[in-house]
C-alpha cells in the first residue's frame, strides 16, 4: 500500500507521514526531495509553482512508488497534492494500493507554524497561492490538524479496517501486554486459541472486560486474526515455550508473507530460538526472540524488553517496544536490541538465573534473623525496608518486606505456606548453560539446587528456635548480603560475556544493565552502579575486592554453623570469592591424578606457555 499526506505546507505532513510509516513498518519520503532543480529554486525566489512544475514532481513521485510497487514494498509520502488533477497524476498505475490522508487547517493557524518554521526553502508569502488552488479531496480520509500526531495517525489506522499489532495468548503476561499497547493508543488484533467448554471467545471477553482495548479486534479463527493485520503483520506470540510454541508457529507460518515479523515474548531456550529464526527465515519470515521481564505488573505498566533477532526486524517493531516499557533512571526506555540469533532470550535467561540467587540471598537473610537472631516478623520486615533505602534496595527486597506483613486468619501468612519452592526451567538452563561454557555461575547453580532440596527434605510443621548466647550485628549481616549480591551479578554478566564470546553476539553488557534498572524482577540500586561499571570494562574480580564485606560474609557463615542454618547462596558466594583470590594449590593435585590414570597430560609451573607434557608416574 501506498499512503499519501496531503496539505498545504505547514500542515504537518511529514511529521505524520514519519510517525505512520513508522506505525505501520513501512519506509518514509518526503515529497520536497522529488521537486527538480528548477521547482525549487522557483520557490525559493518565492514563485508559484504551475501545473507543469507540479507535473514533472509528481510524476517523478509516481515513478517511485511504481519502483516499490514492483519490488512488493510500500510506502509513505509526504506530498501537497492539492488539485484533483494531482491526486490523478499520483494514482497512476497504483488505483487499487494508494490511499490518501488529508491534513485540513484554517489559513491563520497554518501561517503562524510557517512563521516559526526556519531553513525551508518555501516561503511564507507562498502560502495564500497554496490555499488558492487547493481542491480539497473528497475520496480521502480527512484530519483536523487541532489534534495531535497520535490521534491521526491512530484514527486513521483504525478506519482502514486493519490493525497494527497482533497478540496471540492472552493469560496473565499477554493480556497485560496487550492492554498496555491498547493503552498507548495502537490499534490491535487479538488471537487466542478456541477450546470447548474450556477457552471460548476469550480475546473478546478481554475487549468487552478491559475499556483501553476497546479500539481491539477478537478473533478465535487463527487465518481471520493474520487478515486481520496490515503489512508487514508484526504478530507477538505470548504463549507456552517449547512444543506448544513450535506447534502454533506450524499452523501460522502457511499463513504469513515474506517480510511479516513473528515475536516470541515467551521464555524459550536461545538454541531453539536460532532453529526457529532459520526455519522462518526460508519463508523470508522474520523471528524475534525476546526477553520479557516484570511479571503481570511490569506487563501492564512497563516491562523490560529484550530483543534479538534480524535488526531490520527489530527496527519494525521498536516503536511498540519502546511505547510500552519501563524508563531508567535517565529517563530512556528499558528496551535495547541486544543482538543476533538468541541472545535476547540467552539474557533473560541469565536476568531468571541472577533472580533465583536474589530471591535465595533474601530467604538466608531472613532465616538468619528469624531463626538465628530471634527477631520477630515486624522487625524482619522493617529491617529490609530500612535496607531497601540505602545502595542494599531492589525490588525483591521491598516486596519481601512487604511479604513478611501479611496475616491470614491472624497467622502469618508466610508460616501457611508449604516450604517447597517451584521453578519453570531458566535457573536449569542457566546452570547448563555455565557449564557448557566453562564458566562457574556457583551462585545460580547453589539457588537452583536450593530449590530442588526444598522439594526432597522433610517437612517439619513446627519451626524452632534454639538458645543461644552468640550475637551477630545487622551491620555485618548487611555487608555480608551486599558483597554476596556482587558476587551472584559478576557471575551472571561474565555468563552473559562468554556467551558472547563463544557466539559471536558482541553484547554490550552496561546497555543490558541499563535496560534491567526498572520494570525487570531484579531491578535494584546496585543494577544502576553497574551501568557505570560496565562501560569502563567487563565486570572483573576487582569488583570484589572488598577485604571488610568479605570478612562480614565469614562472619555470617560461622554464626549459621551454630544454628544449622543452611546457606547455600552466601556460601557459594564466599567459596567463589576465596578460590579466585586464593594462593593455596589444588587444581594442580587434579592435574597430576588426571595424567597418572590417564595420560591427559598438564603444563609445567616455570613453562606456562609451553606444550602439555605426560609425565611418567611410575618412575
Amino acid at each position: 500500500m501506498f499512503y499519501v499526506v496531503m496539505g498545504v505546507s505547514g500542515s504537518g505532513k511529514s511529521t505524520v507521514g514519519k510517525s505512520l510509516a513508522l506505525r505501520l513498518g513501512i519506509p518514509f519520503f518526503d515529497g520536497d526531495a522529488f521537486h527538480p532543480i528548477a521547482n525549487v529554486e522557483k520557490m525559493s525566489k518565492g514563485i508559484p509553482l504551475n501545473d507543469d512544475d507540479r507535473k514533472i514532481f509528481i510524476k517523478n513521485i509516481n515513478a517511485k512508488c511504481i519502483e516499490l510497487k514492483s519490488q512488493d514494498s510500500g510506502g509513505v509520502f509526504a506530498c501537497s497534492a492539492l488539485k484533483e488533477i494531482y491526486r490523478i497524476w499520483l494514482s497512476e498505475g497504483l488505483e487499487d494500493s494508494i490511499e490518501f490522508l488529508y491534513l485540513k487547517g484554517d489559513f491563520e493557524t497554518i501561517n503562524q507554524r510557517l512563521l516559526a518554521r526556519k531553513d525551508h526553502f518555501m516561503p511564507v508569502s507562498l502560502l495564500k497561492s497554496q490555499y488558492d488552488i487547493l481542491e480539497e479531496p473528497k475520496n480521502a480520509h480527512s484530519f483536523d490538524i487541532k489534534h495531535t500526531v497520535t490521534e491521526i495517525v491512530t484514527q486513521f489506522i483504525k478506519n482502514s479496517g486493519k490493525s497494527e499489532f497482533g497478540l496471540v495468548g492472552l493469560g496473565v503476561m499477554g493480556k497485560s501486554l496487550a492492554r498496555n499497547l491498547a493503552d498507548k493508543g495502537f490499534v490491535l488484533s487479538l488471537f487466542n486459541r478456541f477450546v470447548l467448554n474450556k477457552e471460548e471467545n476469550i480475546a473478546k471477553k478481554a475487549i468487552v472486560d478491559h475499556k483501553e482495548l476497546n479500539l481491539a479486534s477478537g478473533f478465535q479463527d487463527l487465518g481471520d486474526f493474520v487478515n486481520s493485520l496490515s503489512k508487514p503483520r508484526k504478530i507477538f506470540l505470548m504463549i507456552q515455550a517449547g512444543e506448544a510454541t513450535d506447534k502454533f508457529l506450524e499452523e501460522l507460518t502457511p499463513l504469513l508473507d515474506k517480510g511479516d515479523v513473528v515475536i516470541d515474548g515467551g521464555n524459550s531456550h536461545y538454541i531453539d530460538t536460532l532453529i526457529r529464526q532459520n526455519k522462518l527465515g526460508e519463508s523470508g519470515i522474520y523471528f524475534l526472540g525476546t526477553g520479557v521481564s516484570g511479571g503481570e505488573k511490569g506487563a501492564l505498566t512497563g516491562p523490560a524488553i529484550m530483543p534479538s533477532g534480524h535488526k531490520l526486524a527489530f527496527d519494525l517493531v521498536q516503536p511498540y517496544f519502546e511505547a510500552i516499557t519501563a524508563t531508567d533512571f535517565l529517563g530512556t526506555n528499558c528496551c535495547t536490541y541486544i543482538g543476533p540469533e538468541g541472545s535476547g532470550h540467552f539474557v533473560k535467561m541469565i536476568h531468571n538465573g541472577i533472580e533465583y540467587a536474589e530471591m535465595q540471598l533474601i530467604a538466608e537473610v531472613y532465616a538468619i534473623c528469624r531463626f538465628g537472631l530471634k527477631m520477630p516478623l515486624t522487625e524482619i520486615s522493617k529491617l529490609f525496608s530500612d535496607w531497601n533505602k540505602t545502595d542494599s534496595g531492589s525490588y525483591l527486597l521491598e516486596i519481601t518486606a512487604d511479604i513478611l506483613t501479611k496475616k491470614k486468619d491472624n497467622q502469618p501468612t508466610i508460616d501457611l505456606i508449604l516450604d517447597k519452592a517451584g521453578n519453570k526451567g531458566t535457573g536449569n538452563w542457566s546452570t547448563v548453560a555455565a557449564a557448557e561454557l566453562g564458566y562457574p555461575a556457583t551462585m545460580i547453580t547453589a539457588a537452583l539446587f536450593a530449590r530442588y532440596v526444598s522439594v526432597i527434605k522433610t517437612e517439619s510443621n513446627n519451626i524452632e528456635f534454639k538458645n543461644t548466647d552468640l550475637l551477630l550485628k545487622l551491620d555485618t549481616l548487611k555487608s555480608a548480603y551486599d558483597y554476596a549480591r556482587k558476587v551472584n551479578h559478576v557471575q551472571g554478566f561474565n555468563l552473559m560475556q562468554a556467551a558472547s564470546d563463544a557466539y559471536s553476539w558482541n553484547l554490550n553488557l552496561s546497555e543490558i544493565a541499563r535496560i534491567m534498572t526498572n520494570g525487570c524482577i531484579i531491578r535494584s540500586v546496585l543494577m544502576e552502579n553497574l551501568v557505570g561499571v560496565l562501560k569502563e570494562n567487563k565486570l572483573n574480580h576487582q569488583f570484589l575486592e572488598n577485604e571488610l564485606e568479605k570478612t562480614c560474609l565469614k562472619q555470617v557463615l560461622k554464626f549459621s554453623l551454630d544454628f544449622d542454618i543452611p546457606l547455600p547462596c552466601l556460601s557459594a558466594a564466599y567459596v567463589f570469592a576465596v578460590s579466585v583470590d586464593t594462593t593455596y594449590p589444588t587444581a594442580n593435585v587434579i592435574q597430576a591424578q588426571r595424567d597418572y590414570f590417564g595420560a591427559h597430560t598438564f603444563i609445567w609451573k616455570n613453562e606456562p606457555n609451553s606444550s602439555s607434557v605426560h609425565y611418567n608416574w611410575e618412575l
